[in-house]
C-alpha cells in the first residue's frame, strides 16, 4: 500500500478544518472522476483506505487517483494497482512544465510518464493542458509543448485524457484540433460557459462536473451543464479541493461527492437515480471497468 499523507495542503488562515459529516447515500452509485488522495487536509486526517471506505458507504465506488507530477503519477499507478476501487490518471500539471523545461528536465520526465501510462491500472493521461491563470506568457510554450505530448501519449495507449483548463479555453481548443484530440477526452473541472460546452458537444468531449457548480455565484456552470449532453457529463471532487456547498472552503474527499450529485439532478430537473444511473455508465464508457477481471487484467 503506498504510504498515506504523501503531500499536505496548505492552510490558509481561518479556514475551517472541521470534516463535514457523511451526506445519505446516493440511489445509484457513481464514481468520483477526479480526485487527489496523496494529500493530508483538515484535522480529521484520512488515509486512501479509510477515505474510500466512507466514499463506499454513500455510493461512490470507485475513484480515478490523479497524478500531477512524477512523484505523485507514480503513487497513483500504485494505490491503483493495490487497491481495485481505484484507477489511475499519470501526467505532468501544466504548471509544472514551464519549470521542468528551465531545468531541461521537461523531455526526461514526459518519458516517465509515458512509461506510467501503459500500465493497465492506469486509464488516463492528466491532468495536463493549459494554466494561463499561474503561468505567463514566458512559460506557454513549454506548456504548450507538454500538452500536446501528453496528448500523443494518452492517444498511443488508447486511454482518456483529463484535462486542466484555466483561463485557457481558446487555447486548449485549439491544441486539440491542431494535434487531434483522443477518443475519450475530459475537461476536469469543467470552468467553461454554455459555449464551450456546445464545442465540446460538437466535438464529442466529455465535461466533468465539481463542486463549483453548487456555488451561489457560478450560474454559469449550471447553464453549461443544462446546455451539456447527458451522455458527455461526469462528476468529481477534485477533493481535497473545491468543496460543495453547503461545506465550501472545509476539507473535501470522494465520499463528499453526492452533494454535488444531487444538485447537478436539481439543476436538470431529473430524477436523482436517473441522473446518477447516467453518470455512472458515462464514466464506465471513458475509463473502462475498474472491477480487474471485467478489465481483462492478469494477476501477477
Amino acid at each position: 500500500m503506498p504510504p498515506a499523507g504523501l503531500r499536505k495542503r496548505h492552510q490558509t488562515e481561518g479556514r475551517d478544518l472541521t470534516r463535514p459529516a457523511s451526506p445519505e447515500p446516493l440511489p445509484f452509485a457513481v464514481y468520483d472522476n477526479h480526485a487527489h488522495l496523496e494529500f493530508e487536509d483538515g484535522f480529521d486526517q484520512l488515509d486512501p483506505t479509510e477515505s474510500l471506505d466512507l466514499a463506499a458507504a454513500v455510493g461512490v465506488r470507485g475513484v480515478v487517483q490523479v497524478g500531477t507530477d512524477l512523484e505523485t503519477s507514480r503513487w497513483s499507478a500504485a494505490l491503483a494497482q493495490h487497491d481495485p476501487r481505484v484507477l489511475a490518471a499519470v501526467a505532468l500539471h501544466p504548471n509544472e512544465a514551464p519549470k521542468l523545461f528551465e531545468q531541461g528536465q521537461l523531455s526526461a520526465h514526459l518519458s516517465e510518464i509515458s512509461r506510467l501510462a501503459a500500465q493497465p491500472r492506469v486509464r488516463a493521461v492528466g491532468e495536463t493542458g493549459l494554466d494561463f491563470f499561474r503561468t505567463g506568457e514566458d512559460g506557454r510554450a513549454a506548456q504548450i509543448e507538454s500538452f500536446e505530448t501528453h496528448i500523443e501519449i494518452a492517444k498511443a495507449n488508447k486511454i482518456a485524457l483529463q484535462i486542466h483548463d484555466r483561463d485557457a479555453h481558446d487555447e486548449v481548443v485549439a491544441t486539440l484540433k491542431r494535434v487531434g484530440a483522443p477518443e475519450k477526452t475530459v475537461f476536469h473541472c469543467f470552468s467553461g460557459d454554455a459555449k464551450l460546452a456546445r464545442i465540446c458537444n460538437d466535438n464529442g468531449w466529455y465535461m466533468s462536473f465539481a463542486g463549483t457548480m453548487t456555488f451561489k455565484n457560478a450560474p454559469t456552470l449550471r447553464e453549461a451543464l443544462s446546455v451539456a449532453k447527458p451522455e458527455l457529463t461526469l462528476t468529481e471532487t477534485d477533493s481535497p479541493f473545491l468543496t460543495p456547498e453547503p461545506f465550501r472552503g472545509r476539507p473535501n474527499a470522494p465520499y463528499l461527492l453526492p452533494h454535488t450529485v444531487r444538485r447537478m439532478a436539481d439543476t436538470l430537473d431529473e430524477d436523482l437515480e436517473a441522473v446518477c444511473a447516467r453518470v455512472a455508465a458515462n464514466t464506465e464508457r471513458v475509463y473502462g471497468s475498474w472491477d480487474p477481471a471485467e478489465a481483462g487484467e492478469v494477476a501477477a
